[in-house]
């Protein structure tokens, strides 16, 4: 049987940067194992730019950013197997993988989960109505566009305001279809304020907030969907309904953080975000096994999957080193008003310079203060103009604020 220092689940761009901090540490038996023909996930097919600003000051297409990272790993030599699922992982670090039908097991002292997430489909948003062709979700309908040269549709009604969603509509109304809505459940969008200024005012797109479809017509395909508004339950209004004839329906709708291997391993999962709880240097409740980016948290800029997965790989690799910074104590993160959830929700009190904390509100905010309390104490407060729940927040902290155990509350004040 194998065995590797450090076993990275997932090769896209948090597998990949989780894989470079590990070796930075002086670790050279590590090994990246993806499920596609090349590494990159997701970023393979994201041909539009908008990457890289953080992490290379410039802007990228999804695939060029991906071989930024491709490249290093090339670079370091580190080992990587594609066409390759992990079905199964033990309590032992045992990793159980197939490909080409063939079954093999291999050892770990440590694993980064970095499986990244899917797409909420259909089945999970109880939409009524007929099962005809033409539903897709937006990364699918992407896929089929971007890398299988096939177009889904040419009428064309997305439901959801995800940023997949936002550049679809932008991508199909490039190669000549009709985007005749954009529908939002919520009273605001989930995507970024960017995508929706580029994707859908600048090609005069319409996005109607606080709408959802509530039927589906079509026998072999789709040939239209009725839409409503919605109250502040979010349950349709009667009288409110109204018929908008499409050949297509692109789903929006939210992405899941996979995690049906983080579950059998014993990982402890966060309600609220759907991925693991994990401490400040990404370790889960499972000694010795790590969690960065979309597998996580779902996040709204590939740079900052990148930023927080190399600190994922480092604190593996420190793990495998038995250089773990020794803790003085402990400290829980809580959220107070007005926020969703924090990343992560436990901090070991060590030398760590900074403590980096990440974040997302339930709502739109305005003018208001975003605010930490160490068991009762005001620690950080800093003004914002503008809070939106599709934008990730992130607040550091220097190690002089963490001057003891106990509980950490973030929270939105006046």
């Amino acid at each position: 049987m194998r065995e590797y220092s450090v076993v990275i689940v997932g090769g896209g761009p948090a597998g990949m940067a989780a894989a470079l901090g590990a070796h930075e540490q002086g670790l050279n038996d590590i090994l990246l194992i993806e499920r596609d023909d090349r590494l990159g996930g997701i970023l393979n097919q994201c041909i539009h730019n908008g990457f890289g600003l953080h992490t290379f000051k410039e802007e990228l297409t999804g695939p060029e950013y991906a071989n930024r990272f491709y490249k290093k790993v090339e670079d370091e030599k580190i080992e990587y197997i594609l066409n390759t699922t992990v079905i199964d992982i033990n309590a032992e670090k045992i990793l159980t993988l197939m490909n080409s039908g063939k079954i093999e097991r291999i050892k770990a002292k440590s694993i980064v989960l970095a499986m990244g997430c899917r797409e909420r489909p259909r089945g999970a948003l109880n939409i009524p109505g007929n099962r005809p062709a033409g539903v897709y979700t937006a990364g699918a309908a992407q896929k089929l566009i971007n890398i299988d040269g096939l177009m889904p549709g040419k009428e064309v009604v997305i439901l959801g305001s995800g940023d997949i969603g936002l550049i679809m509509a932008r991508r199909m109304t490039y190669e000549g279809a009709n985007v005749k809505r954009v529908l939002e459940i919520m009273p605001h969008s989930n995507g970024l304020k960017r995508n929706i200024v580029q994707c859908l005012n600048d090609y005069s797109i319409p996005l109607e907030l606080s709408k959802t479809i509530v039927n589906i017509h079509g026998k072999d395909r789709v040939t239209g969907v009725d839409v409503a508004e919605v109250d502040g339950n979010l349950r349709p209004i009667e009288g409110t309904e109204e018929y908008i004839p499409c050949d297509t329906v692109l789903l929006s709708c939210g992405l899941i953080p996979e995690n049906e291997l983080s579950k059998e391993i014993g990982v402890k999962l966060d309600n609220r975000t759907r991925g693991p709880e994990v401490r400040d240097n990404f370790m889960t409740n499972v000694e010795g096994v790590f969690a960065c980016g979309n597998v996580l948290h779902v996040h709204d800029l590939v740079d900052y999957v990148s930023e927080e997965a190399k600190q994922a790989g480092i604190g593996a690799a420190k793990y495998v080193q038995n250089k773990m910074e020794i803790s003085r104590g402990e400290v829980d993160l809580k959220t107070g008003y007005g926020i969703g959830y924090t990343v992560p929700l436990k901090i070991d009190i060590t030398d760590t310079e900074k403590y980096t904390i990440r974040f997302r509100v339930k709502r739109v905010f305005k003018d208001k203060d975003l605010v930490a309390k160490l068991n009762g104490r005001e620690i950080y407060r800093r003004r914002k103009n503008l809070l939106l729940p599709a934008e990730m927040e992130k607040i550091i902290l220097k190690k002089d604020d963490i001057s003891e155990s106990g509980e950490l509350v973030f929270s939105v004040e006046e």
